[in-house]
């Protein structure tokens, strides 16, 4: 076993969360668990959750039935355990640029940005001023050692994999995390919940962004920024101008530039999107393009969607050395994108293209590229505006 004997545990509440717990300490390591507080209910106020609680909605992670979910595991495990209050964080790093992002006509995952400065930078400062050295968390993901450098790895359980969602971690980052779970199976982690009389062991999975429960982005940002409500907060996040602009009613065109329809904002339009549009039409209508600039959204037919050409910005490399010019790999644009042959050319600056051997489907700004060789992740970037 490693010589590093302490090793602070992220706790959800959730069934994964709960076995890493149990795991690490089967090993030998002296553990203590902890629950990051993210925001209160009145943080989005969202009208339509349904608790009592003073965090969130049953939907969500971080409930308070959540908090009292993880501490009983905690407790059953002779652990001990607190309750770390990171809201201000979270609206600064999380809520605030995915409210921006959209306004800007792109579609961010906040999860990405959670784990990059909540789990893996907040948290792991928080557990070395506490005396530990190390952090764990139930992500489906492995590391390991190699040729003097940590890999990230795919899980083994390719059906949990979640190593798309930390392509952003650092060589550092990545000497003091474990992932016990990147070994095992959900059916095995659920069956070890089980053997433990575990409160949470068939808890259902979160599946939504817990911030925005009801699946409702557009409703969470208008609420978000007080538009529209009577005595409504307004934070304000970027210019007024930029926000309204992209809240107000615009121009639903064709690739030439004709007048179709009127559409409700930007808001409410992402790449790929058929549903919701409102528009009839003989044939089946895509959103293939959001243009901020003039609020118009482009329809067009699904063959319009393919793309080989993905610009990406903010580039990380998590082997930490030289990034090659020009090299070859396969990479995924969503995460539930299977990942494809392509070969990428590094521009320096944070800056590269990824050329797809084959088109891809709704290449989406704001979402993330992630490179793979094999079940090694490579790195990644944020997809830019073609």
């Amino acid at each position: 076993m490693s010589e590093i004997k302490k090793v602070l545990v992220a706790m959800s509440g959730g069934v994964d969360s709960s076995v890493t717990a149990y795991l690490l300490k089967e090993a030998g390591y002296d553990c203590m668990g902890c629950t990051m507080k993210l925001y209160d209910a009145d943080e989005i106020d969202n009208s339509s959750m349904e608790s009592n609680c003073d965090v969130c909605s049953s939907k969500t992670c971080c409930s308070l039935s959540d908090v009292e979910d993880a501490r009983s595991v905690a407790f059953k495990l002779g652990m001990r355990y607190q309750v770390f209050n990171y809201k201000e964080a979270f609206r600064d790093h999380v809520i605030k640029p995915f409210v921006e992002s959209y306004l800007k006509a792109e579609t961010p995952n906040p999860c990405i940005e959670c784990n990059r400065h909540l789990k893996f930078d907040k948290l792991l400062a928080q557990a070395q001023i506490l005396g530990y050295d190390d952090i764990a968390t139930g992500h489906y993901a492995r590391i390991e050692f190699e040729n003097e450098k940590y890999k990230l790895k795919k899980a083994l359980d390719s059906t949990k994999d979640q190593s798309y969602v930390l392509y952003s971690l650092t060589q550092e980052q990545l000497s003091h995390i474990h992932f016990p779970l990147g070994g095992i199976s959900k059916t095995e982690a659920r069956a070890i919940a089980e053997s433990q009389g575990f409160i949470n062991a068939r808890k259902h999975d979160s599946q939504d962004i817990c911030f925005v429960p009801d699946g409702d982005y557009a409703g969470m940002i208008t609420r978000y920024l007080g538009i529209n409500e009577p005595g409504g907060r307004g934070q304000s996040v970027t210019s007024s101008d930029e926000v309204l602009a992209a809240c107000r009613p615009g121009r639903f065109v064709d690739k030439d530039g004709n007048f179709i329809a009127m559409h409700k904002g930007i808001i409410h339009y992402t790449i790929g999107q058929r549903r919701g549009l409102g528009v009839p039409a003989a044939s089946r209508l895509y959103v293939v393009s959001v243009n901020p600039d003039t609020n118009e959204v482009v329809l067009g037919s699904n063959d319009d969607l393919f793309l080989k050409d993905v610009k990406i910005k903010n580039f990380h490399w998590i082997d930490g050395g030289d990034i090659p010019s020009e090299f070859r790999c396969k990479g995924k644009i969503r995460y539930k994108h299977i990942e494809q042959p392509c070969t990428v050319n590094y521009h320096g600056d944070g800056m590269a293209t990824i050329h797809f051997d084959e088109a891809q489907r709704a290449i989406t700004p704001g979402q993330t590229a992630v490179l793979y060789d094999g079940d090694t992740v490579l790195g990644g970037g944020v997809i830019c505006r073609q």
